[in-house]
This record gives structure tokens, C-alpha cells and sequence, in this order.
């Protein structure tokens, strides 16, 4: 009988030698990234952008994929614009006896970007603000990253808490929260619950007016942060949120928020 013909790719053939050293180079370059179109398995993964204002034009209206959100009945909001900083759009925040905030909903996975990287600017704080407080819980900044946290994993009495809080501001309250600050007096480094709920856990990454009209840029592990503030491993990231605030204290505050993303880890 005549012996069977290789063709390459086939199953139960025997590729040539030829198309062996093409599929091993192929593989190779796919590793270095080299291919159009293939991830490269040792590159770094990409970043995945949170808010990317940079990308947006200056007066435009924000894109519906960035939500605005304020409390029911709240009759002053802070007002949000995209505008020209040195050649970016950021988005500038003015509060005056208000609140409000805009919110983009994705998911990310902690475990593959891990690390949070972001900027602003702020060029007037609320001088009455105090962390520890209801009375004082006013910011010139904030940044939220929310958890996708299961209602059903709390305690009955946390899980109640964040039932009764959704009633009454809206399903946008997270089960579990970091809250990045701008702070006005708290010293910097300080983890602590929010005056409201405990599931927000706020870490002062600024603080006080030292830095006013300088951009600040940041890049923190919501890993470990989420560690120290709720003493266990993150669950997928389901969004954030900036806002700018002053309804509690009856101040004024002007902030600019360049872009927010999740970055991997550096590859050695």
C-alpha cells in the first residue's frame, strides 16, 4: 500500500519538518508579541481606562456610559464640564453647598490590575470638613472603587445597614468601597470608615491646601488597601465614581480629575 501523505494541521498526520519550524516560530513571536492582532503572552496586559477624559473634547457632553448621580431631593448639585488643562481634557468639579458625582460601571478583575492609577488637581477646599464626622464629610476630591460584593457574605447587621441604605439613596450604594480622598485637615496614610457606613472605608491620599493648584499623581494597590480597610481579598471591582462635595459643611470646592485607570502589575 502507499504510505499516507503529511498534511500539516491535520489530526493523526505527521506535520513535515518544514511546517513544524514555521509553527514554532509562529509561537515564538506570538510569545514576543510580534504577531498582528495575537496578544503577547509576556507582554504586560494592557491597561483597562476607568475614565479617560484625555480622550474626550473639551465643552462635550460627558458620554452616557458616565453616569451623573446625586441623592434624591438633593436641590444643589456640584456641576461637572470637560475642559482644557495644558493640551488634556480633565473634568473640572465645582461645589457650592453641594453634591453630586459621576459614576462609570465596569468590571476588573484585582487579581490581573491590581494597581489604580490616577491624577487631579484641586484649587479650593471645604474649610469646615472633618473624616470623622457626618457634619464634616466634605471633600475637594474623591474617588470611589466599588466591590461586587454579595449581600448574602455580610454579617445580618452590615447587611441590613446597606439594605436600609439603598431604600433610601438609591441602588447605587455599594456593599463594599475604598474612597480615595482629597482631605481637608486628615493626615495623609489614615484608613477609615466612612462617618455614614463602615462599608466605605476612606484613605486620605492628600490633605490640606500645601498642594493646591499642582497636579498630584497617584498610584495605589486596591489589593492591599482593600486588605488593611476590610481584612480580606477583594472581590471583581464593579465601578467608581468621582465627586466633589460640600452639601454637609456649606463650603466651596473647585477640583480637576485627569484620567483614572487599572493597571497590571510591572512583568520583571
Amino acid at each position: 500500500g502507499s504510505a499516507a501523505r503529511s498534511i500539516p494541521g491535520m489530526p493523526g498526520t505527521r506535520p513535515s519538518a518544514a511546517a513544524a519550524m514555521k509553527r514554532r516560530r509562529f509561537i515564538a513571536a506570538a510569545a514576543l508579541g510580534l504577531v498582528p492582532g495575537m496578544p503577547g503572552m509576556l507582554r504586560a496586559a494592557e491597561p483597562v481606562h476607568a475614565m479617560r477624559f484625555s480622550a474626550l473634547a473639551p465643552g462635550a457632553a460627558l458620554p452616557p456610559e458616565f453616569r451623573p448621580y446625586a441623592f434624591a431631593g438633593q436641590e444643589r448639585r456640584t456641576q461637572y464640564d470637560l475642559m482644557a488643562d495644558a493640551g488634556l481634557t480633565v473634568l473640572r468639579a465645582r461645589a457650592e453647598a453641594s453634591t453630586a458625582g459621576i459614576i462609570r460601571d465596569l468590571k476588573v478583575d484585582p487579581a490581573t490590575h491590581p494597581l489604580l492609577a490616577w491624577r487631579w488637581k484641586a484649587t479650593r477646599i471645604p474649610e469646615k470638613a472633618d473624616l470623622r464626622t457626618k457634619a464634616g464629610d466634605d471633600y475637594a476630591a474623591r474617588l470611589y472603587v466599588t466591590f461586587d460584593l454579595r449581600l448574602a457574605t455580610l454579617p445580618f447587621g452590615e447587611r441590613f445597614g446597606v439594605t436600609l441604605a439603598r431604600i433610601i439613596y438609591g441602588e447605587d450604594v455599594p456593599s463594599a468601597a475604598l474612597c480615595y480622598v482629597w482631605a481637608s485637615n486628615a493626615e495623609v496614610g489614615t484608613i477609615a470608615p466612612n462617618a455614614y457606613t463602615g462599608r466605605v472605608q476612606m484613605i486620605v491620599v492628600e490633605s490640606g491646601a500645601a498642594h493646591l493648584g499642582a497636579w498630584r499623581e497617584y498610584q495605589r494597590d486596591i489589593v492591599a488597601d482593600y486588605r488593611r480597610a476590610f481584612g480580606a481579598a477583594p472581590p471583581a471591582v464593579s465601578g467608581v465614581v468621582v465627586s466633589t462635595d460640600t452639601d454637609n459643611t456649606a463650603g466651596r470646592a473647585e477640583a480637576y480629575y485627569g484620567d483614572i485607570e487599572f493597571r497590571a502589575r510591572p512583568t520583571s
